[in-house]
């Protein structure tokens, strides 16, 4: 059985890298930059051991997964128009693009409604059965794919859209999931407190550089057992709510949307980019 897949178009000539950069929390101009010099990588990490323990992983759950993954490929197609499998140009390893592969959770808007490319809690672009998706992380299971191309990893940091990536020449495989995604795993609950206007600003200076120092900080000490605390984590996380460090950012946000939106007259609610 086959199922379409959307893609992202991509300008002939693209650069496989990127010169990424980090921002300050208190500024949305870069202020410094993460390059490969400055970063620090575990054994456990960059090792060829964990390579083969994705790569095992990968294949028994898409072994295993196979028929569940064809089912939501089929309830995507059946209750939204558009293809299964939402594909976007992310950040990888050494920061070359590669393509991500998730479940499509959202309705298909065109490319000429501009804006910012978070989405939210409430997000009036989530389909009913992509709530479903996203609530249980469903929509991830494509990304066993990337894993098997080498991609990305079990564990590492979430890969990122270029015009969000901090980290220049990351020496690890970005991850399904990971230690900043475990701390943020309401965001979409904690941006929904800020203007849509607001998003992309809020998130450069108050979120992505928070995100990334704890990313570096856990990869710099990651260990087999860490990484296997972090899986078990995140299984958890999809079930039993908790209290969530990101959360008391948007205080700030909510005092930007009052104050800010002055310098926005003309407010576009459509966006066409998928982050998370």
């Amino acid at each position: 059985m086959q199922f379409l897949v959307g893609h992202e178009a991509q300008e002939p000539g693209d650069p496989p890298a990127l010169p990424l950069v980090a921002c300050s929390p208190r500024a949305t101009e870069p202020s410094s930059v993460l390059s490969v010099e400055s970063l620090s990588a575990s054994e456990w990490s960059v090792s060829r051991a964990k390579r083969s323990f994705d790569l095992v992983a990968a294949i028994l759950a898409l072994s295993l997964l196979a028929l569940p993954m064809a089912a939501i490929a089929i309830l995507v197609r059946l209750t939204s128009a558009g293809p299964a499998i939402f594909v976007q140009k992310r950040v990888g390893r050494n920061g070359r693009l590669f393509s991500i592969y998730k479940f499509r959770t959202m309705i298909r808007r065109s490319k000429e409604s501009a804006g910012p490319g978070l989405t939210r809690d409430g997000d009036d672009r989530i389909t009913l059965l992509g709530r479903i998706l996203r609530k249980f992380k469903l929509d991830e299971l494509p990304q066993f794919y990337n894993i098997l191309r080498g991609d990305m990893s079990l564990i590492g940091p979430r890969p990122k859209l270029p015009k969000y990536a901090a980290i220049r020449n990351m020496p690890f495989r970005p991850g399904i999931t990971g230690a900043a995604t475990l701390a943020f795993r309401r965001e979409e609950e904690a941006l929904r407190q800020v203007h849509p206007a607001l998003l992309d600003d809020f998130y450069n200076r108050h979120i992505r550089p928070v995100k990334a120092g704890i990313d570096l900080s856990y990869m710099a000490r990651a260990t087999f057992w860490s990484d296997m605390s972090i899986l078990a984590s995140t299984f958890l996380s999809c079930f039993v709510p908790s209290a969530d460090p990101s959360i008391p950012l948007v205080s700030e946000g909510r005092a930007d949307s009052k104050s800010g939106l002055k310098s926005f007259p003309s407010l576009e609610k459509d966006r066409v980019c998928e982050e998370n």
